[in-house]
């Protein structure tokens, strides 16, 4: 329904930007992201948008004017990786805080140190628990989709909360994939009106962001937050469907491939779903009845989806491409046992962490996961819970 393109993901990103047309965005450079500023800036000079760009001298400082503007009212966007998100840090629970709609894609690189500007999810997970909307990508497509939508999302009244995109660094973020974009109009009329309640600049009705609270008022504050990050949920599902009518592509919060009658299945999320994929396809030639689960939206946690999702299953793989040092698993891996824990049945859930620092992860990794797997189907035991995929002994 739309016009086919070919575009590295970087590149899908600042068309999506662009189509947006947010009033400011605020950035700084850095590897593997700079490629979305660097295309968006071009725009601007060109006076392809009407938005104002601010440059600065770091991260901390861009989130810091995305914060100024959005509580002026503005429609604020920018983007990041690695350390930037982590040099963002003690802005973005500012942006969730004062229920700010900034939209950022990451793109995702692994944290230092050692230093490393390949990908793994290390930066976004550290942040999953910021007050942040996170929706993860397979590939350009899904990233350039993702974007729009979230504008929608976070702007919307019951919402009111930022959200970040994320794409794999330079393997979507750099790969020459085909896409459909849509029309610069059809964005535009999916896109409503930014309708702030409060504005910093409206010196009729004077409001007041970020004062002080102590123990009187701060933790009504947290809970009014998180209920609406409870909240989103049904607008998230209601912007995705109209999204849907509009692009014909579905946008599912968690999508499957061929798990109907799986027995065994991998979730994982963003490109190496793709990988996995592929491996289900071969599995299958051979009888073998295996399946993939992959979440779209991290964050709200989609539980409902997740739980159909792996109601026949008798085992389950989560895969993360980040750890949380807790020996206890991967953070995908942790919510997922959470979601599933009250159930009477439910599979056997194994984790393996994988792809740290953008190690490849290759399709026999994928059939040892698999192999793994069809073991703990027939014994309904895993030998170890927690795993390490592809890495050096």
């Amino acid at each position: 329904m739309g016009k086919k393109v070919a575009l590295i993901g970087t590149a899908a990103m600042a068309t999506a930007m662009r189509q947006i047309n947010p009033d400011v965005v605020s950035a700084f450079p850095i590897t593997p992201q700079t490629a979305i500023v660097q295309d968006f800036a071009s725009y601007v000079h060109n006076g392809m948008v009407d938005t104002e760009f601010i440059t600065v001298e770091s991260e901390h400082s861009a989130m810091s004017a995305c914060v100024g503007a959005a509580s002026a009212g503005a429609r604020v966007m920018t983007a990041t990786s690695s350390a930037g998100l982590a040099l963002m840090w003690e802005i973005l629970s500012i942006a969730s805080g004062l229920r700010l709609p900034v939209v950022m894609t990451n793109v995702n690189r692994a944290l230092s140190a050692p230093i490393n500007i390949h990908c793994d999810h290390s930066d976004s997970m550290g942040a999953r628990d910021a007050g942040w909307i996170q929706f993860y990508s397979e590939n350009s497509q899904e990233g350039y989709d993702n974007l729009i939508k979230s504008i929608r999302i976070a702007e919307d009244e019951n919402v009111r909360l930022p959200a970040m995109v994320m794409i794999d660094g330079f393997i979507t973020g750099h790969s020459t994939e085909i896409l459909e974009i849509l029309e610069d109009s059809q964005v535009k009329g999916f896109l409503k009106e930014n309708k702030a309640p409060y504005s910093v600049l409206d010196i009729e009705n004077p409001s007041t962001f970020g004062p002080l609270q102590l123990t009187d008022y701060y933790f009504e504050t947290k809970k009014q937050e998180a209920d609406a990050m409870v909240a989103s949920m049904d607008t998230i599902k209601a912007v995705c469907k109209e999204y849907r009518e509009l692009s014909g592509r579905e946008q599912p919060l968690v999508d499957t491939y061929m798990i109907d009658d799986a027995e065994m299945a991998i979730m994982v999320l963003s490109s190496t779903a793709g990988t996995t994929r592929s491996v289900v396809r071969e599995l299958r030639k051979d009888g073998i009845k295996a399946g993939l689960i992959k979440p779209r939206l991290f964050r709200p946690f989609p539980k409902e989806e997740i739980i159909e999702s792996t109601k026949n299953l008798k085992a389950l793989a989560v895969l993360d491409r980040s750890d949380s040092f807790s020996g206890q698993g991967g953070p995908l891996y942790s919510e997922v046992r959470s979601a599933l824990y009250d159930l009477d049945t439910k599979p056997v859930i194994t984790n393996y962490v994988y792809g740290l620092g953008g190690r490849d992860t290759t399709i026999d990794q994928i059939k040892k996961a698999f192999n793994d797997l069809s073991s703990v189907a027939k014994t309904g035991k895993a030998e170890n819970l927690v795993n390490y995929l592809g890495v050096r002994e």
